[in-house]
């Protein structure tokens, strides 16, 4: 896990090919079928851009949409494996259906049936490392899945301006005082996939309890839960809030930030604010994310637990097959 950190900023520098590219039609309108890391990067994109048209579906099959919706659109296959039996469903179910697909991944399954039926797909590099951790791999194979040319130039540049090892003395005190607490991450609705990828860090790599929530929601119910009495308050002495802040919010959002922050502190309640610093969006956005991956990684070592692999999903699928 620690050389995946260190080297994530290399991804960028990823050049997706289109295989079966005779086969391929661009479209203006996409979904994407994904499950846990594999869908990550697209809820990332859909924060950058909101004007894109993609519709995100993490559930087996494909997403209910109007009769013909998804015959105009180009629906995306991801699966870092390529065995993901959720997303190998619809890629069988689209296939049956004639719609316009692509697939990306390493491999398995999900490219076996590419190549058969001469669906376009782009095959990710495999350097054994996790689906969350290749998060710049994916985000480049789906812009180029989506033609977005000019986003896929901007991402190039985060691997020269991205310093994962700038990030890690932050991410260390961070695990030093999370040690024995429970995260919970603050962000404006702006922000929510960051702020999940957060909460997937800590539970993938650190093995650990965590939760998210957004501005303003989490101001019309959540918060209530923090109001602690004497026989409530051990349950809130248990949660650690990290609250992360972007100079880009509504004024009123971070007005939000400000007020809860202080109702917080004074009912004892730990907390930490952090900005997301960078000169573009997206160099903001990985910043963070390599914040997580620290902080997530040194907290594995504190609780002298393995940092790469995830067992129990891998319990998990053989108990289901």
């Amino acid at each position: 896990m620690e050389k995946a950190i260190r080297n994530f900023h290399t991804q960028f520098a990823y050049e997706p090919v289109i295989e079966n590219k005779v086969n391929f039609k661009p479209f203006t309108k996409h979904a994407l079928v994904g499950m846990g890391g594999s869908r990550l990067a697209a809820a990332l994109l859909q924060d950058l851009d909101s004007s894109l048209d993609l519709i995100i579906h993490n559930d087996y099959g494909l997403p209910r949409t109007p009769a013909g919706e998804l015959e105009r659109r180009l629906t995306i296959l991801s699966s870092y494996s390529g065995n993901t039996e959720e997303v190998v469903e619809a890629m069988e179910e689209g296939l049956h259906r004639g719609l316009s697909l692509i697939a990306i991944s390493t491999g398995g399954e999900l490219l076996r049936l590419a190549a058969k039926h001469h669906i376009p797909y782009i095959r990710l590099p495999d350097t054994g490392i996790q689906p969350r951790s290749a998060l710049g791999y994916s985000l480049n194979a789906l812009l180029a899945a989506m033609g977005q040319g000019e986003k896929l130039r901007e991402t190039k540049v985060l691997a020269v301006v991205l310093k994962p090892e700038e990030h890690e003395p932050l991410g260390k005190k961070l695990a030093a005082m999370l040690r024995g607490a429970i995260p919970i991450i603050y962000a404006s609705k702006r922000n929510e996939a960051v702020a999940y990828n957060w909460k997937i860090k800590f539970n993938e790599t650190g093995k650990t309890v965590a939760f998210c929530n957004v501005f303003p929601e989490l101001n019309h119910n959540e918060m209530n839960s923090f109001d602690p009495t004497d026989t409530t308050r051990s349950l809130s002495e248990k949660f650690f809030f990290i609250i992360l802040e972007d100079p880009a919010d509504h004024p009123k959002i971070r007005k939000r930030m400000n007020v809860l922050a202080e109702l917080y502190r004074q009912r004892g309640l730990r907390i930490e604010r952090l900005s997301l610093v960078g000169k573009t969006p997206l160099e903001k956005m990985f910043s963070s994310l390599l914040i997580a991956d620290w902080t997530a990684y040194h907290l594995a070592r504190h609780y002298g637990v393995e940092a790469t692999e995830v067992p129990m999903v891998e319990e998990f699928k053989r108990l289901i097959r």
